[in-house]
């Protein structure tokens, strides 16, 4: 890495064009990057450094699990998103944030200068938080996790169909998921109906020996939306064969078995994990004051003790008020606050571009909903409750809208259409490259 004095630092500073520098291509960054292109003056640069090209729409995830979409249909080109921002897929190796300058690479190492940075670099898996998680458990963060997961179930279908075992042909088919929050429940919803919809072609493998287990900590399903709705869905899951373990604690993952904290050991094939989150690694080396491992920040986004330093989404504790932030209640991590986050720091960024004061970050959400499977969903709107198909529907809308572009909604729409009426794709994706020794 090369490094500049001081004197060349100042004469770069005084040659540049002014920037705006956003490190990350969730949610946040990318609705940050498309309000400040309508609300900076044209002399300013937008920049925005992320280490893949797409926008990943994570709540779709367990979708390309049950094979309801396919893995394409939940990204979005963040090219086809923005319009003056400059697009770098690179990773972040280091941040001088005296000499405001950034130093990344991909196939070459490259810095980048900066009047303004925002980490909108969102969170990683943390497998690490249970031993033996690392080695046997599968994260769901990517749509390569959702896939790998996906052709993992489709595997041990394969294997149970041809093994001579009848016992060992059930273990097989036992898929343990841990954590009963949004994305636990709706892998749990999408994979029971993959299963039940794909045993048909399987001969040797019946629906009652594929076996499901919900894993969760709290005492109901779902802790962000309201208890009746939680109890609900736990009460759906058991009645649809889904064992739902309430109040119950992951102390150790072996291979192909869970220990619970009261020494009983569950067998389970595959073993799904959907808790445990930890910021990217040149977040957590960096200087920037952090907590629990996110950045923390004003009530404004803006970093305590750093110019133009500012943070949002789930890498960051972002306060939901404006009067005493310790009193303040935290932003949840999901994709309606980080949008939210995104327009208002846009503005607040314009703001202090102009020399006028900040404000302080507040929203009140819309509501939280969830998708269960079979064509259902529990969701609150503005605090009112409601399950079933009605709710699905509002679900799939939501999503439907927030897709970009017209063509993306189209080719969106005509897949969920397609796979109401017709089985789910069974193919074991295989991505193997010709071995050209051979």
């Amino acid at each position: 890495m090369t490094l500049v004095d001081d004197d060349q630092a100042t004469q770069l500073r005084q040659t540049r064009t002014k920037s705006v520098v956003i490190i990350g291509g969730g949610f946040a960054g990318t609705v940050l990057a498309q309000q400040l292109e309508k609300k900076l003056p044209l002399d300013w640069e937008i920049y925005l450094l992320s280490q893949s090209n797409y926008l990943t729409f994570n709540p779709l995830l367990p979708e390309v699990i049950g094979a309801s979409l396919l893995p394409g249909h939940v990204l979005a080109p963040i090219r086809q998103m923005v319009k003056r921002t400059r697009i770098r897929m690179v990773c972040v190796d280091n941040i001088d944030f005296a000499d405001k300058i950034i130093y990344y690479h991909n196939d070459e190492a490259g810095q980048l200068h900066y009047d303004h940075i925002v980490f909108a670099a969102g969170v990683r898996a943390n497998t690490s938080i249970i031993p033996g998680m690392d080695e046997y458990a599968l994260p769901l963060k990517t749509v390569g996790d959702a896939l790998f997961i996906r052709n993992q179930v489709i595997e041990k279908l394969e294997h149970a169909t041809i093994h001579p075992d009848p016992e060992r042909r059930k273990s097989l088919t036992n898929f343990i998921i841990v954590g009963g929050g949004f994305s636990g429940v709706e892998v749990a919803g999408e994979l029971d109906d993959f299963l039940a919809s794909a045993q048909r072609y399987y001969k040797n493998v019946r629906r009652e020996d594929c076996k499901l287990i919900l894993l969760h900590s709290g005492d109901r399903l779902l802790p962000e939306l309201s208890a009746s709705l939680g109890i609900k869905t736990g009460k759906i899951f058991s009645k649809r064969g889904i064992e739902v373990r309430l109040n119950t604690r992951v102390v150790r993952v072996d291979n192909e078995t869970v220990i619970l904290d009261s020494g009983e050991e569950l067998p389970g094939s595959i073993i799904i994990c959907t808790i445990g989150t930890t910021s990217n690694e040149f977040i957590l080396a960096s200087d920037l004051p952090q907590e629990r491992g996110k950045i923390t920040v004003d009530a404004d986004m803006s970093v305590p003790g750093m110019d133009g330093v500012w943070a949002l989404g789930d890498c960051a504790r972002v306060p939901n008020g404006s009067q005493n932030q310790d009193k303040q209640p935290l932003s949840p991590p999901t994709a309606q606050f980080a949008d939210r986050q995104g327009k208002f720091l846009a503005r607040n960024i314009a703001l202090n571009i102009a020399g006028k004061q900040t404000r302080a970050f507040h929203y009140k959400p819309i509501g939280m909903l969830a998708s269960i499977g079979h064509n259902k969903a529990v969701a609150e709107i503005y605090g009112i409750p409601l399950s079933g198909f009605v709710a699905w529907l509002i679900w799939r809308a939501i999503y439907l809208a927030k897709m970009p572009t017209l063509p993306r909604k189209i080719r969106l729409f005509l897949e969920w259409s397609w796979a109401m009426f017709f089985p789910p794709d069974i193919a074991h994706l295989g991505f193997e490259r010709t071995d050209k020794t051979k």
